[in-house]
This record gives C-alpha cells, structure tokens and sequence, in this order.
C-alpha cells in the first residue's frame, strides 16, 4: 500500500474512534396513564396469557386452522404490511450506511485536440491522459447527527414490524369470526327453512278446515302471515350466508372449500379456548400497536438528536489515491502515484431562524407522540375492559336464553295441545309460535356473541400473531 493510501485510511480510522455520540435526549418511557386493574374483574381461567398463546392451540378445529393458513399465505392487506417491513429495513440500511466511509474506483482518459493556430509549435496536436484512482468521502459525525438519523431510521423499522403484527392479530381474529359468523348464519337458515316447512304445512291444515268450515279466514290470513314472514326470513338468511362466505373469501384471499365451512355454531364454539386477562401492565406493554407507538416515539426522540447536532459544524472528509499517465501502458508505472485530500467543515452561521425552527418541529413531533402513545395504551385498556365486561355477564345471558327456548318449547306445546282440544284460539298458537321462533333466533345470535368475545378477548390481549 502506498504511503498516501496508508495516510488517507490512518485519519478514517483515526476520526472513527471520534464519532458514535448523540445529542438525542435520554428516553424516557411515559407511564401507563390507565388503571391498575380491570374495571370488571376477570374470571380466574389457568392457562397462559394470550401473547404467550399461539393461535393453533387457541383456535382448535383444524378447519379453522386451514381456513387461518390459508389467510396468512393469501391476505393482501397482510402482505402489504410485510412488504412495509422489507421497505422500512431498506431505508435503516441506506441511512445506516452513512455512518462509514464510502469507498469509490474510478478510470477514466482525458484528450484534448488542440488546433495549430494556437499551438505553440504551429501544429495541430493531441493530448491524452489515464488515470485509475481509488477514492473515499466520509462525513465525520462528531455530533451525531447521522447516528441519530440511524436511530431514527431502526425505531421506524422497528415500528413497522409491529403493525404487521398487529395487522396479523387482527387477520386472524377477523377470519376467526367471519368463520364462526358463517356457523350462525348457517343455523339460522336451517331454522328459518324449517319453520318455513312447518308454517307452509300449518297454513295447508288450516285452508282445509276453512273449506270445510271449521276455521275462520282470520285464522287462514294469521296463517299465512307467520308463513310469510318464515320465507322473508329464509331469503335473508340465505343472502346473509351468501355475504359472509363472501367476506371470508375476502380475508382469505381465495376461495373457502365448503368442506372448510363452519356448518353449526354448536360445534365451533367448543373450539375456542378460554385465558385468562392479567393485569393492565403485563397486558399492554405486549401489544404490538402499543409497541408500535413506544418504537414511534422513540424514532421521534431521535429525531431531536439529529436536530440538535445541526447547530454544530459538520466535517467531511475527501481523499482520493491513484495513478495518472500520458499513455495508458505506463498509468502503473513506479512514479505515477497521485493523490488528492480535501477536508471541509461547514459551520452554521446565519438560516434565518430555520435551524430553532427544526428543532422545535422535531420536539413539538416528540410531544405528539407521547400523546399518541398514551392515547394507544388508553384504547388498549379500553378494548380489554369492553371484552371483559361482556364476558362477565355472557355467560347469565347464555344460560336466560337457553331457559327461555326451553319455556317458548314448552309454551307452545301446551298451546298447540290446548287448540287442538279447542279450548284456545288459533292467534294464541301463533303467538306461541312466534315466541319460540324468536328464542331460538336469539339464542343463535347469543352463542355468537358468546364465541365472539372470546375471539375479541384473545385478539385484545395481544394474542394471534406467533
């Protein structure tokens, strides 16, 4: 190596040991500006917490299961979030880059032809020049303004990673439901169809007996009314069954096999398993959006770092070392070496304010995230306390619904057997008919609800994403 090239990589090395420090304030993370405890107390549930809890071992029924997979490899939106990822790791690479040298060749001739009217020996003449240098540039950050660029730069990477996270957690939470919501509607067709067949069949006995006298056209019209609202319902439900398969398409990204289908809610629901909550501060802090506001701030606070460090003069190294010649078979011939060194130093003097100005945007920026932090563990605390609130009482509801399509069940027994004995009118039968057909339908919409929260309870706890 020659002795300017020796030179040129002693004073990289040298002013490297000068740089790695930052003007970035010592980061403090704000407290949990939130209760220390649920507003509803959870039921005590062994099992691990939810972040710790894979969605495999949550979500039992391997169709679901498939159906997840199938989500994961197909989503859009899930794929746009992981190439967010790779574009954010990108730029912390360019960015972090800038902390070492860059190192550049080049090669290169240089002729000129100059005419004989100006040549000092009257003749028209060429010149040419060869040259092969390798040369380097450096910014030497004593004052970290590049580091905190980095920093900067990691934090937002950081950040990025876990909104894919997050929108992973919400994939499949979202699947999960539309899968179970599937079941519902599933059921809720099939009783519509069957209520449908019993009113048709009802309707059929009734015009019989009206032709023969012994029933109204009150009774006949009263009839009919119950039939029709049981078809209105049947083509609902079949529109709604419709919708949903197509919003589970959606989420998948392909089409759902039927045989992947949930077909009765009774047998999802045994599928998702119960956990229990934990405290607010074990909680929250593993929730990839509350990590993902922590990482945002902390790229702000960065960011003040490298406002701060414009104040101070910057330095930047150039140096370059080679060989020049006139012909190019003696450009690496003993005597040829060359080599140029240029440091500069920038020093701020006069920008009109702009400097002050920057550093207040980037503090003003760190204060909005601290908001925005605080604001994403309040939301947090929120959604967790909504889900443990409906499960504190979901399951009294459950069990008043089941009591009550067992007392409709009953009630209509007795007064089919009582008209039929004629001691009560056929409006009292309908009535004991609509009773049952409205239990039943509510108690379909309860037991999703019910599955629901679990599904909502993992996904608020930070569950869903290994």
């Amino acid at each position: 190596m020659t002795t300017p090239i020796r030179a040129l990589c002693a004073a990289l090395a040298a002013a490297s040991l000068a740089t790695g420090c930052t003007l970035a304030p010592n980061f403090q993370l704000p407290g949990l500006p939130v209760p220390s405890a649920w507003t509803t107390a959870s039921a005590d549930v062994a099992g691990a917490p939810a972040a710790e809890l894979s969605w495999r071992d949550y979500f039992a029924d391997p169709r679901l299961r498939e159906i997840i997979d199938l989500a994961l490899a197909n989503n859009r939106d899930l794929r746009v979030a992981a190439l967010n990822i790779e574009r954010a790791r990108a730029m912390y690479r360019i960015q972090r880059a800038d902390i070492l040298p860059a190192f550049d060749a080049a090669g290169g001739q240089n002729a000129q032809r100059v005419p004989g009217n100006v040549s000092p020996t009257g003749d028209a003449t060429i010149s040419r020049q060869y040259s092969a240098t390798v040369g380097a540039s450096w910014e030497l950050d004593f004052f970290g303004r590049i580091r905190s660029l980095s920093d900067q730069a990691l934090e937002n990477y950081l950040a990025t990673a876990e909104a894919r996270r997050s929108a992973q957690i919400s994939l499949v939470s979202a699947v999960a439901y539309a899968w179970l919501a599937l079941g519902a509607d599933h059921e809720l067709l099939d009783l519509a169809r069957r209520t449908f067949d019993t009113q048709q069949k009802s309707v059929e006995l009734i015009r019989r007996s009206f032709d023969a006298g012994a029933a109204s056209a009150l009774d006949l019209a009263q009839a009919r009314t119950a039939m029709e609202r049981a078809r209105a319902d049947r083509a609902r439900y079949t529109a709604q069954f419709t919708r949903d398969q197509n919003a589970l398409a959606l989420l998948t990204g392909a089409p759902v096999p039927e045989a992947l289908q949930a077909t009765a809610l009774a047998d999802a629901l045994a599928t998702v398993a119960d956990l229990p909550a934990g405290i607010p501060s074990e909680v929250l802090v593993r929730r990839p959006d509350v990590l993902q506001a922590e990482h945002t701030l902390r790229a702000a606070n960065a960011n003040i770092g490298a406002a701060r460090a414009a104040f101070f003069p910057r330095i930047a190294l150039t140096g370059g070392a080679g060989t020049a010649s006139l012909t190019l078979d003696d450009l690496f011939d003993a005597g040829t070496g060359t080599w140029t060194f240029a440091p500069q130093i920038t020093i701020p003097i006069f920008h009109a304010g702009a400097l002050k100005a920057n550093l207040d945007r980037a503090e003003i920026e760190r204060d909005i995230q601290v908001a925005q932090y605080e604001k994403a563990v309040q939301s947090a605390f929120r959604e967790v306390a909504d889900a443990l609130a409906d499960r504190a009482t979901i399951a009294e509801q459950l069990d008043a619904r089941r009591e009550l399509v067992k007392a409709a069940n009953e009630s209509y027994r007795l007064s089919e057997a009582r008209y039929r004995s004629g001691l009560d009118s056929h409006l009292i039968l309908l009535d004991a008919q609509r009773s049952q057909y409205a239990a039943e339908q509510e108690l379909i919409a309860t037991r999703l609800t019910e599955a629901g929260n679990r599904v909502e309870l993992y996904k608020v706890l930070g569950g869903g994403w290994k």
